[in-house]
């Protein structure tokens, strides 16, 4: 039942207690009331359950009215007759009775008594007025203002549409002010899009402690950055003359493999979550004198170090070099975080699993991406209004993102896919028919170049550039080149995928995953894979693997999870990865290169540890768990390419480390819990959770075989 329930709660009972009644006989946990009223008091309490219960915020909005019956001649330390009588006066009369209750009307100021709900020090007035012990109440607090919500100061000098909504529109929603704006000031929005990159806007400096580098320990490997969920500690590359201009204090090394050039690692100290992801993976340096090993980055007080942002921001300016790129190749983990990411400072929570794979592809492809995106922490973490995480490269190129509903998500991708082929099919005649009548040598020259990698994402893009300049350049009034030059943005081979959860793919969306792979087009999919309905409560899903406890499966899922990759390769043309960043950094980025590269549809299933995971050893060790996950066998790293010469299938996962088994799902609440309220159930569930590991790596092993390219 969703609905609305009046209660005319009686004296006595806290609204805590109605609450906790409504719950059992309801049967659901999901019950909210609208304003708490005293014990004391009786009269009606506005309850919410289930899906109801997101209407009190508006309710609370509302005008109450209470009515009293007073006593006459006393005053309590309360103010209610439940209190200590702390002195009494003799009643003289109604006289003057009207002209005192007149001064009750309107606003007024009112020092809170003890017994009120107000906190100091996290713990509330009445509950130390209870214990005995007297405390302070300020004086001030009876004048006290609403100071409102801070927002940061916007500096103009930014993109300029950014700028504006981000003062315009999102100070004020983040404000809690957004019901002050009226309709005239989203004008330019009525299409329903917004600018890119307004999150960078927010800067709310929340995290408690913040990696600090120490460029002595630091070998610049860029795990800290390939692996931070919110993109906040990034590599610099700079010239002499770059770190000539640097604030005061930057901290810079030489710049392995490539001499004369300078490396830093910068933090924004106003974005980081302070999740440590990045101290959790930093190899660092063996200590010559003491041989242990010491990192590169250390966690330290946020405010003591919030002057890095100054570093940040000084490095946000620095150009990409294109030399660095090509040097340490934009397909390693190295050379891909030199690169800028185009989804940073997002909504996901501190150690999210999800988010270093959105990232990282965005830095692989993210110029000329569209993304077609299910309802779920994607949607959270990838636009909740009003800021957008995603953003653009100084060109002002980046990732085209729109959501769509969990039913129909990979349709509405594949839709995007087949609109953009017809404006590309419909182009691509065009410039046919230039390169045919022309007599220029450099249109000619770039319409062949153009043409030959018109499927090649790659290096279709630098194709498009030439072909583009060429045409303008050209004195010409013919009709296509007219066309051609109007919808260039169109020119170039996008780069299409479809981003989703488990509950998505493996569920409620499946039918529309099936239906694209099927298609055989040209066409990406990436699950981030929690094995549950994350956003939604944490449900079981089909991802769920057996013994694991969630909603719907609180005393285990008694059923093995889906195999979706395998279905997936059963067509014999999709290309399908299984994927854990923190067990292998390097066959992730191949993975995702190679599955973009290949020029039919593609899957890559993603391990991604999450809150819900309850992991005993925090979030700041995600990638460990994900490392650990793989070495026992409960996740398999592997990689299916119809299209590879020889070889198709790639096992990269090894041999499985079974006596950790056991040690693994012991170390997550979702497994832990079944064992501590049922060990008898949780003992044999578990086990067959081992076995159908066992042997799906023992199946795997075998597709080694079955693929391998023939003699």
């Amino acid at each position: 039942m969703d609905g609305i329930i009046l209660i005319n709660k009686p004296q006595g009972m806290t609204s805590h207690d109605v609450v906790n009644r409504v719950r059992r006989i309801m049967h659901t946990k999901k019950v909210g009331h609208c304003g708490t009223l005293d014990p004391m008091a009786t009269g009606v309490l506005v309850v919410g359950i289930n899906k109801a219960t997101k209407a009190m915020q508006f309710l609370m909005s509302e005008e109450k009215e209470y009515r009293a019956t007073l006593k006459l001649g006393s005053s309590t330390d309360t103010y209610d007759a439940e209190g200590k009588v702390l002195e009494t006066k003799p009643f003289t009369g109604y006289e003057n009775l009207e002209e005192v209750l007149s001064s009750f009307k309107g606003d007024s100021m009112q020092k809170p008594p003890m017994y009120s709900a107000i906190k100091i020090n996290g713990k509330k007035l009445y509950e130390y007025a209870r214990e005995g012990i007297e405390v302070e109440v300020p004086e001030s607090w009876k004048d006290a203002a609403d100071e409102g919500l801070a927002t940061p100061h916007i500096a103009d000098g930014g993109r300029t549409d950014a700028v504006a909504f981000a003062k315009n529109i999102q100070a004020k929603v983040n404000a809690q002010e957004g019901n002050t704006l009226p309709v005239s000031a989203f004008n330019d929005y009525v299409d329903g899009s917004t600018p890119s990159g307004t999150s960078a806007y927010e800067k709310r400096g929340i995290a408690v402690d913040i990696p600090v580098w120490n460029p002595n320990q630091c070998i610049q490997c860029n795990r800290c950055a390939y692996v931070c969920p919110h993109a906040v500690i990034r590599p610099v590359a700079l010239t002499e003359e770059e770190v000539a201009q640097a604030p005061e204090g930057l901290k810079t090394l030489d710049m392995i493999g490539m001499p004369g050039m300078k490396f830093t690692m910068t933090v924004s100290a106003y974005d980081c979550t302070g999740c440590g992801s990045c101290v959790n993976v930093c190899p660092g340096k063996k200590n010559k004198e003491t041989g242990e090993v010491e990192k590169a980055l250390t966690m330290a007080n946020m405010e003591a170090n919030a002057g890095e942002q100054t570093f940040f921001d000084f490095g946000r300016e620095i150009p990409v070099k294109p030399e660095v790129v090509a040097k340490f190749k934009e397909t390693t983990v190295k050379g891909s975080q030199f690169k800028q990411p185009l989804l940073e400072f997002s909504g996901a929570c501190a150690g999210c699993g999800e988010t270093p794979y959105a990232k990282l592809i965005t830095q692989l492809f993210g110029d000329r991406m569209y993304i077609a995106n299910a309802t779920g922490c994607s949607s959270i973490w990838g636009n909740s209004s009003p800021s957008t995480p995603y953003t653009v490269t100084p060109e002002g190129k980046g990732p085209a993102w729109s959501n769509s509903l969990f039913e129909d998500n990979a349709e509405f991708g594949y839709g995007m896919l087949l609109a953009q082929n017809t404006i590309r099919d419909r182009l691509k005649a065009k410039v046919e028919k230039i390169a045919e009548k022309t007599t220029d040598e450099a249109v000619k020259a770039a319409a062949a170049e153009y043409l030959e990698t018109y499927t090649v994402g790659a290096t279709n893009g630098t194709a498009t550039d030439k072909l583009v300049a060429a045409l303008e350049a050209l004195d010409c009034d013919c009709e296509e080149r007219a066309e051609v030059l109007k919808n260039k943005d169109f020119l170039a081979k996008k780069s299409q995928w479809i981003f989703g959860g488990d509950g998505w793919a493996y569920d409620i969306g499946y039918g529309g995953v099936d239906h694209v792979l099927a298609s055989g087009k040209d066409i990406n999919i990436m699950v981030f894979d929690t094995e549950v309905y994350s956003n939604t409560g944490g449900q079981s899903s089909k991802a769920t693997k057996t013994g694991a406890t969630a909603q719907f499966a609180a005393g285990g899922k008694e059923t093995k999870k889906k195999d979706l990759a395998g279905m997936a390769m059963s067509y014999g043309y999709v290309y399908v990865a299984q994927i854990a960043m923190g067990a292998d950094f390097n066959q992730t980025v191949k993975a995702i290169t190679e599955a973009e590269a290949y020029p039919g549809p593609s899957l890559i299933i993603a391990y991604a540890p999450c809150i819900n995971h309850g992991i005993k050893k925090g979030m700041s060790k995600a990638q460990t768990e994900e490392q650990l996950a793989v070495e026992c066998g409960y996740w398999n790293n592997f990689r299916f390419n119809p299209g590879a010469e020889g070889d198709k299938f790639f096992l990269d996962s090894k041999e499985p480390k079974k006596e950790d088994y056991q040690a693994f799902l012991d170390g997550e609440v979702r497994y832990n819990a079944l064992k501590r309220a049922n060990p008898e159930k949780a003992e044999k569930l578990f086990a067959i959770n081992e076995q159908e590991a066992m042997e799906r790596y023992a199946y795997l092993k075998k597709l080694v075989d079955v693929y391998k390219a023939e003699e």
